[in-house]
């Protein structure tokens, strides 16, 4: 099997995307140089030092750990070109000038290896017209390759070709941004601002003008264009601030200099792309958003105040939707567009008029700025945070009843243009099939039919692929031999040989259901299959345990009452370590407390980039109850063996313990690792679409290679003297105002157990001991008024109550 191994990346320009490209590719594992100018003063490689510590500093962290900065490379054109050679892909990354990016070419095009793909990261220039000045023998090999900010977070990747870009090297490079970037990667055009941003940047400027029209305020608006209308939660103008106002003018200049009549691309919705005077009058005042401290928005202290335009002021912001339009906002997609359509309220009537403006802007483009309409509504679900792109969403309403409402407003001149929908829209297979979006495929405007999603192989690595509504996808609920199911829980296989466990339950809470559902799993695995996956579909593996499902017990029993089902949880996770197949726990999103606990216990995990995991027990004035505290125990009498026979268990006890009573998470799974939760020996997958097939891999692996279960041994804990050396360093924090007495007592109940109790240093005991320690202390807390006062609030509030 040939493929395109890419060995080293270089990164040409260090600016905010420059360096956050770079950063997400050491998160990957792909080693990386990070080019820039020489520093004019200092040290030759200053502008990119400089961007690198930056790194560091910056929210959300594009690092899964600050420290794995020191593995970018820093370089400079003046002396490190050379380098280039040994780079398999070039991105290059420097500011919007054409005139800056053809210079650059130039001088690299002589260190670009023979196979290398050289890629430009603008967003929105002429992909063709860039490579105008590259030697003929590098033209095949070059294309547009457009992150969106922050590359970490931001799941959308656009490739661009030029008509002299070779189709093996863009599906090359799809392969390696898919499964080794961990991207989704949709197909442009190489027209102005491609996809994302053509149709994103049009839709935010159709909603400042319909805004206006309509006479409502910013944060209104954005309440009304966030999370209700199942977009992005900082809305419309939030979103501008936090993008830049001047980023947001530039890809609008984009589209005035290269769209229109009189331009190269002649586009009948031009005039809507003037850059709105309050824009204007913000970036000419300096006003450029979240990095200048003020645009639409601006705080001050904790207060967050919004534009006045007729004020030119800033004033309280806090302006809701009205609660009717609300209501509306929560029907089903066909009875909510034909509410909001025929509602007098001016929310109401401004939210069609952005939906019927968006869909009319879609259906005149698609011929011209991507293959099919697949790529339009997965450009605006992955780069801009859509539930449902446009196309998906027009469809879920009904085709033909929209696109006669969106006719009327443009024969009543209440539409951006006065374009005509494309006679696609009513006349053919788009209007006999309802839709654009098929079992076939989705439809071509350009091609004049429905075109399947791409075939490449390594799509074959994504069993529940992302899919667009009507396409028929398969419901990995649903899928596959389902071998046992309750409420919360279904068992069931893929392909036979690995059984997979789907937790159900709301945040896949661990209730004695779970529980339940999970030991039947276990018993099945061992008599039929290889080994065990813990996964489910969407980004929670779990947040923990069902507290509200155990009030019944307690209000009835007690603590007492909550003991034995406490013990259930803990030798459901000890049957878990010790069952005779592999279970591997696939993790992607929040693993807190006893979701951490469970994969803990598996005998491996492969979790995605993104997971966060960790003991958070503390929160709710407990402590981890369901073997958390005694695997670090376990795990640190490990280590320390390791390192030295006679190592002191409390020093490698001592992170454990912090992690536990601090309820540290890892902001990544790279984090993750660090505080001790995902093992060396686990497996961090990129793209978390190809999760269950890497843990269904891992599973086959470990069987077939003779996996047997850990044996069940003794182990030596820290004892009395380290829990009297852990408490002395507590009675400082809490002397000291940084803990409160209750959190003095819980973290002295943590290091109790992970000490292993009242007991000499280097005594040997079991996990079930360890268990009962926990038990215990767990079961006491919950009789503590100020751990019932936690409990109640957060199931309340949501929030942690700090006492």
């Amino acid at each position: 099997m040939s493929r395109f191994n890419v060995r080293k990346v270089a990164v040409l320009g260090a600016g905010v995307m420059g360096a956050q490209i770079a950063a997400h590719l050491v998160n990957v594992k792909v080693p990386v140089v990070l080019f820039d100018l020489p520093a004019k003063e200092g040290p030759k490689n200053g502008i990119v030092t400089k961007a690198v510590e930056g790194l560091k500093k910056l929210k959300p962290s594009p690092l899964g750990i600050p420290e794995d900065a020191a593995l970018i490379q820093q370089a400079n054109y003046e002396e490190h070109s050379e380098l280039l050679k040994d780079c398999d892909l070039i991105i290059e990354a420097i500011a919007e000038r054409m005139d800056w990016k053809l210079d650059l070419y130039k001088k690299i095009a002589p260190f670009i290896a023979p196979h290398a793909i050289v890629a430009s990261n603008t967003s929105g220039l002429s992909i063709t017209k860039l490579a105008d000045v590259l030697p003929e023998e590098i033209k095949p090999r070059f294309c547009g390759i457009h992150f969106f900010n922050p590359p970490r977070y931001m799941y959308l990747v656009e490739l661009i070709p030029t008509p002299a870009t070779r189709p093996e090297i863009l599906d090359q490079l799809e392969t390696f941004v898919t499964t080794a970037v961990g991207k989704g990667v949709v197909r442009a055009k190489d027209t102005p601002n491609f996809i994302a941003n053509r149709v994103g940047i049009a839709g935010m400027l159709a909603t400042i003008k319909e805004a206006e029209n309509f006479g409502l305020t910013y944060d209104v608006v954005d309440d009304l264009t966030g999370k209700k209308m199942g977009r992005a939660s900082s809305g419309t103008f939030r979103t501008a601030d936090v993008v830049g106002l001047d980023t947001m003018a530039h890809v609008i200049r984009t589209l005035q200099d290269n769209l229109g009549d009189d331009k190269a691309w002649p586009d009948p919705f031009s005039p809507s792309y003037a850059t709105p005077p309050v824009l204007a009058k913000l970036i000419e005042q300096g006003a450029l958003g979240q990095k200048s401290g003020a645009g639409f928005y601006k705080k001050v202290g904790k207060d967050i105040l919004r534009l006045d335009p007729a004020k030119a002021d800033y004033v309280p912001a806090g302006g809701k939707a009205d609660e009717i339009v609300a209501r509306m906002l929560k029907k089903a997609a066909p009875e909510r567009l034909k509410l909001l359509r025929e509602s007098t309220n001016p929310q109401a009537q401004f939210l069609w008029a952005i939906l019927r403006d968006s869909f009319h802007y879609v259906a005149v483009h698609l011929a011209d700025i991507a293959d099919s309409a697949r790529e339009v509504d997965f450009a605006m679900r992955w780069g801009f945070g859509m539930q449902q792109g446009p196309f998906e969403l027009w469809q879920a309403a009904g085709w033909k009843q929209v696109a006669e409402w969106v006719k009327a407003d443009i024969d009543a001149g209440k539409a951006l243009s006065k374009a005509p929908l494309p006679a696609w829209v009513f006349d053919g297979p788009v209007a006999a099939n309802s839709g654009v979006h098929t079992a076939e495929g989705s439809w071509s405007a350009a091609q004049g039919k429905y075109i399947p999603g791409s075939t490449l192989p390594v799509y074959a690595r994504q069993h529940f692929p992302e899919a667009v509504l009507g396409s028929g996808a398969a419901d990995p609920l649903k899928a596959g031999t389902q071998e046992f199911k309750n409420e919360e829980v279904r068992v069931w296989s893929l392909d036979g040989e690995v059984l997979i466990a789907s937790i159900t339950a709301k945040l896949h809470l661990i209730s004695p259901t779970v529980t339940e559902g999970l030991l039947k799993a276990v018993e099945i695995a061992e008599a039929k299959y290889k080994g065990l996956v813990i996964w489910s579909p969407d980004d929670v593996f779990s947040a923990g345990a069902n507290l509200e499902a155990l009030m019944p017990v307690f209000m009835k029993s007690g603590a007492k009452g909550i003991a034995p089902e406490e013990k259930k949880l803990q030798d459901a996770m000890l049957r878990i370590r010790y069952a005779q197949v592999p279970v591997v726990s696939a993790l992607r999103g929040i693993a807190l407390g006893g979701g951490c606990e469970l994969s803990v216990y598996s005998a491996k995990r492969v979790a995605a980039m993104e997971s966060y995991v960790g003991l958070v027990e503390v929160g709710v004035g407990l402590i981890p109850g369901g073997g958390g505290l005694a695997y670090i125990a376990r795990r640190a009498a490990e280590m320390a063996s390791a390192a030295n026979a006679n190592a002191d268990i409390l020093k490698f006890l001592t992170d454990g313990f912090t992690n536990a009573a601090m309820a540290k998470v890892g902001t990544s799974a790279i984090e993750s690792r660090k505080l001790g939760y995902l093992l060396w020996s686990d497996v961090i997958v990129p793209n978390k679409d190809e999760l269950l097939f890497v843990a269904i891999q891992q599973a086959k692996a470990m069987f077939d290679s003779g996996y047997r279960a850990p044996a069940k041994t003794l182990f030596p804990v820290a004892g009395r003297n380290a829990i009297a050396t852990i408490k002395a360093q507590l009675v400082n924090m809490r002397d000291g105002g940084f803990i409160s007495a209750h959190d003095f007592h819980i973290s002295a109940l943590i290091a109790d157990v992970v000490c292993g109790g009242d007991v000499d240093a280097g005594s040997l005991v079991s996990e079930e001991y360890l268990m009962a320690l926990e038990r215990k202390h767990f079961c006491g807390l919950l009789e503590h008024p100020k751990t019932q006062e936690r409990i109640m609030g957060m199931l309340q509030t949501g929030k942690p109550v700090r006492n």
